[in-house]
């Protein structure tokens, strides 16, 4: 074996070490995910998922992609001086806690597209890239459910692991 052949294959055992000791990104599932638009005409729309960490330690989701929107962001809820619930960017992202979860849902935290590039429909799969501060990035495949209503299947989610701390 060459020299030049030696180091090329410990440099890649060492990348594939380095990846299966990251460990991380196993501890992090996502499940329930979908997606959807209030009409098949918006411009904009929305994904909605319950992140579960598995693993010892807090993590963090920090940002978001997606090749369905020009922009992709986290997005909450919040209710200003008036009473008015209005949608703002979350620009720490959200807190997923060690052997925990936290829910994406209408009404709270979200994935936001903003200016869709084609029209989300039923049955549609948008790609997700979801990026954690210590998992690292996690694409999942969402599936567009235009006819979900509020709430819907994410009962079963309760009790199985524990909530997420003020929530």
């Amino acid at each position: 074996m060459s020299f030049k052949t030696f180091m090329g294959a410990a440099a890649a055992a060492l990348i594939m070490c380095g990846a299966a000791s990251a460990g991380d990104m196993a501890d992090i599932t996502v499940r329930d995910a979908y997606a959807r638009s209030s009409t098949t005409m918006s411009d904009s729309g929305a994904a909605f998922m319950v992140v579960m960490n598995a693993g010892q330690e807090d993590d963090r989701l920090v940002s978001v992609s997606s090749d369905v929107a020009e922009r992709v962001e986290l997005h909450t809820h919040v209710e200003d001086e008036n009473g008015v619930m209005k949608m703002v960017h979350v620009t720490d992202g959200f807190a997923i806690p060690a052997g925990g979860m936290h829910a994406l849902a209408r009404g709270g935290d979200h994935v936001m597209f903003l200016g869709l590039k084609r029209p989300l429909e039923q049955g549609d799969i948008v790609n997700l890239d979801l990026t954690f501060e210590k998992a690292g990035t996690i694409s999942v495949e969402v599936p567009v459910d235009l006819e979900r209503k509020p709430g819907q299947g994410m009962q079963h989610m309760h009790g199985q692991m524990k909530p997420k701390a003020g929530g």
